[in-house]
């Protein structure tokens, strides 16, 4: 460590601009790492919160599969009496649009539908329950916020269904929408789509089977099972989106690891003569390397730590400013993007611990003369 601290104090100047690009770097990392988890949890919130290990879908459906399994909702019975499942109980998922009928305000809205009493009605956290009031319905706390009240009605559109608000549960949200959590004869009409009484049918239909079943559950039978994690890339755009957010944090790695890597390399061939001289003092490659990395460690993790903590701040503070846009501020996610900067910064100098290995000692005494 001690060339390493002469370095940093001799040369502050550079080291600060370095830092200063690193922490930049830093706080795009967070920024962006608190976008992306924003936008998971925007799109599968509902979901997450759902107290359910696995789906049932309709087999042989592929792609968004809930919008495009259709089960029958009787199976629920036969699926709770199966080995390895506690519980089961048909749910329903529809996106539709609604106006408020007080306000005359066009709202887009996820139903999710449920038998009420089901292990995964959820329970209301103002209001009455689901299945209290005819086709009344649990609303989000995000449609709360757009003015939506207890005792408001939302008409669906097309079908012409009306929901009678009764209460509100948290903040959940499916592809970026806000869910309403209704009867699930309810949805079954809202899922039929057109005016009038649908026909029987109609409600003996449902989205899936959702099950509370054992860890090592397999599934099998006449349907397609799915855990509740691995359905999240079934609902709509949420795959593309995951898979966009992710290549831009690659690159922003992959671009952190250069800079640090370009930095030092330049850094070691302006010093060749200072690192020479202390090979020719009886200094080992190993020392060399050693101090050269703790040099990086220093620089990287004061620099990466300021940049997370700014990151952090301004995040913060696009969230307040504006509620629409999808952030949350997670710690292991944080932690995580903040460790690979580090790591990648580390690993990025290997070029740079190169010519500082490779360094020959006569060119302390001149004789590259």
């Amino acid at each position: 460590m001690f060339l390493a601290l002469r370095d940093l104090r001799f040369a502050r100047g550079r080291f600060l601009l370095m830092g200063t690009v690193i922490a930049l770097i830093s706080v795009l990392a967070a920024v962006l790492t608190g976008l992306s988890s924003g936008l998971v949890g925007d799109g599968v919130s509902a979901l997450r919160a759902m107290p359910v290990t696995h789906f049932a879908f309709q087999r042989g459906v592929e792609g968004d599969l809930y919008s495009r399994s259709t089960v029958p909702a009787g199976d629920a019975a036969a699926w709770a009496a199966r080995p390895g499942v506690r519980r089961a109980a048909a749910y329903g998922n529809q996106l539709a649009h609604a106006k408020n009928a007080r306000t005359g305000r066009d709202l887009d809205i996820a139903v999710f539908g449920m038998e009420p009493g089901s292990f995964i009605a959820p329970r209301p956290a103002t209001g009455r329950a689901l299945g209290t009031v005819p086709d009344g319905v649990l609303i989000s706390t995000r449609l709360a916020d757009d003015g939506v009240r207890i005792g408001d009605t939302l008409r669906v559109e097309r079908s012409g269904a009306a929901l009678p608000v009764i209460g509100t549960v948290g903040d959940r949200s499916f592809t970026h929408v806000a869910v309403v959590y209704a009867p699930l004869r309810t949805w079954q009409r809202v899922h039929y789509g057109l005016p009038g009484t649908p026909p029987e049918q109609a409600y003996q239909q449902a989205t899936a089977i959702a099950l509370d079943a054992a860890p090592s559950f397999a599934g099998g039978g006449d349907a397609q099972v799915v855990t509740k994690e691995k359905s999240y890339s079934a609902s709509p755009g949420f795959a593309a989106e995951t898979a966009t957010m992710t290549l831009i944090k690659v690159f922003l790695y992959l671009i952190s690891m250069l800079v640090v890597a370009a930095f030092f390399v330049v850094w070691t061939v302006q010093r060749r003569g200072e690192i020479a001289l202390v090979r020719a003092l009886g200094g080992s490659a190993w020392y060399l390397a050693r101090d050269a990395v703790a040099q990086v460690l220093v620089v990287l993790v004061s620099a990466t730590a300021a940049g997370t903590a700014a990151g952090v701040g301004i995040t913060a503070g696009l969230h307040a400013a504006s509620r629409t846009v999808p952030i949350a501020l997670e710690a292991a996610p944080l932690a995580t993007a903040a460790g690979l900067l580090i790591v990648l910064g580390v690993l990025g100098t290997a070029a740079a611990l190169r010519r500082v290995t490779s360094v020959d000692p006569l060119t302390a005494l001149g004789g590259h003369r």
